[in-house]
């Protein structure tokens, strides 16, 4: 097991502020913005300077109902050796649904969405999880997710849902407190009983983040600073079990470095407080054990006076001796299993139906699917669509820029019934094009800005020529 130690995710809005950090051990970089032969400067002098670097990645959709792509896998492996990383880590989610599998049009959502916590899908994501594991260079751990919606007719809770994943194919967890609180406030699950049920000796390392509460649903933003709950649930983990990393994430509305420094801070005291306590506890449990044996029990007696040649151990809750010797005895367990066989076709497909129809209600403004709650994914849908104007916002800066004030309230319209059809930048395209053939962007000089826009990033490819002799002759028209 690989010692982290306090990190902080790397970002390249604070990219400069990370390096001067005192007391950052190791940093996580989103894998899909990080170009292996081009790695940024800033995460180049933090790895010659010893600092770990470990790739994070957000779109393979190991929750999927297909199997993970080989590209992506390869994209994946490629960062984790240009990094010198010691893990890569994912998510428990789906990304996109439809396809082939499906005989429907492919949807990407555009967000981690979660995955139904039953036998199909643990089944399925067992058999991606190995897939991935057997095309990685170095081992993979995978996080846990927050979740706006919950699936009908769920079999497992999610502790349990964790435990058989990492029983069955030794994977390691990323176990983020933060997403444990955002079920806790949106799905009424307790996080202890979660912490309690999962094998803690996976555990790689833990995500800690903020969020911001509005009309009782939690919302895990990232963007704000971490709450007090977030911080219990970690001290509870720290408690149980020393984890091995923990990394503060922080994606948008950055602070100044005091700010973050300070938020390092109390995660690093949450952390000690729950070790303390752990201390605590065993000191007790110790000093209880030799007062037993100074001052025999009188069930102890009893059976002493009997013959019996029991030890006070003996007489100690079963449950008890069973707790404390969990841990080691699933480390040496091996599985007498034999490897599962090939999973049927029949798990991916009705998996593939169940996540196509729910992404469709949320993207594409389909029925929503029995069993849903129709006010969350109205919240969740609501949620998805202000993602894409963020990120298309980031991925290409220009059109908030060319529409001006206009850009949020004209990308919402055109994301109504209109799903993501190939990531955020084809996204970006996309909606200048239909700002383009719909007459909706200003006249004058933003039409013309826009027009450049597009036309520089679309190019004169034969497979868009159609695309373009439409935006052209709508220009006409115009």
């Amino acid at each position: 097991m690989v010692r982290l130690g306090t990190g902080i995710g790397w970002r390249p809005e604070i990219a400069d502020a990370v390096e001067r950090m005192p007391g950052i051990d190791w940093v996580e970089a989103v894998a899909e913005n990080v170009c292996p032969g081009h790695l940024p400067d800033s995460l180049r002098r933090l790895r010659e300077r010893g600092v770990t670097v470990v790739p994070h990645g957000v779109s393979l959709g190991l929750g999927d109902a297909e199997r993970p792509d080989p590209a992506r896998l390869t994209a994946l492996a490629e960062r984790a050796e240009a990094l010198g990383s010691p893990l890569v880590t994912e998510h428990l989610a789906f990304v996109r649904a439809g396809g082939p599998l499906t005989a429907s049009p492919r949807l990407e959502a555009g967000h981690l969405l979660p995955v139904p916590r039953t036998r199909d899908a643990l089944d399925v994501l067992c058999e991606n999880v190995r897939i991935a594991q057997a095309a990685l260079p170095v081992p993979l751990a995978v996080e846990n997710i927050a979740a706006l919606v919950a699936w009908p007719g769920e079999e497992m809770t999610e502790g349990q849902f964790l435990y058989e994943l990492a029983d069955r194919t030794g994977v390691r967890l990323l176990i983020d407190v933060a997403n444990l609180h955002t079920n806790h406030v949106n799905r009424g699950e307790d996080p202890a009983r979660a912490l309690a049920e999962l094998p803690l000796e996976a555990i790689a390392y833990v995500h800690v983040a903020g969020g911001f509460e509005r009309d009782g649903v939690w919302h895990d933003s990232h963007a704000h600073p971490v709450p007090r709950p977030v911080l219990d649930i970690l001290t509870d983990l720290a408690s149980r079990v020393s984890p091995p990393g923990v990394l503060l994430e922080r994606d948008d509305d950055f602070p100044e470095p005091a700010d973050l420094e300070k938020e390092l801070a109390g995660i690093r005291d949450a952390v000690e407080t729950g070790e303390a306590l752990s201390l605590g506890m065993r000191t007790a449990s110790r000093t209880g054990a030799r007062a037993a044996t100074r001052e025999p029990s009188a069930p102890a007696v009893l059976l002493a006076t009997a013959g019996a040649a029991v030890a006070p151990a003996a007489v100690a809750p079963a449950a008890a001796r069973a707790a404390s010797a969990a841990p080691a005895a699933l480390a040496a367990r091996v599985d007498p299993r034999p490897e599962p066989a090939p999973l049927a076709e029949a798990a991916r497909l009705r998996l593939g139906l169940a996540q196509a129809a729910l992404l469709s209600a949320l993207v594409a403004g389909t029925p929503v699917p029995e069993g849903f709650d129709r006010v969350r994914l109205g919240v969740q849908a609501r949620a998805l669509a202000a993602k894409r104007a963020d990120v298309v916002a980031k991925v290409a800066p220009e059109l908030p820029l060319i529409l001006g004030s206009g850009y949020r309230a004209a990308f919402l319209a055109y994301a109504q019934g209109r799903p993501m059809r190939g990531g955020y930048r084809q996204d970006a395209l996309d909606f200048a094009e239909e700002m383009l053939l719909s007459g909706r962007s200003a006249p004058g000089r933003p039409r013309r800005e826009l027009r450049r826009w597009w036309l520089d990033r679309s190019g004169p490819a034969p497979r868009r020529t159609s695309r373009l002799g439409r935006v052209g002759r709508a220009l006409i028209r115009h």
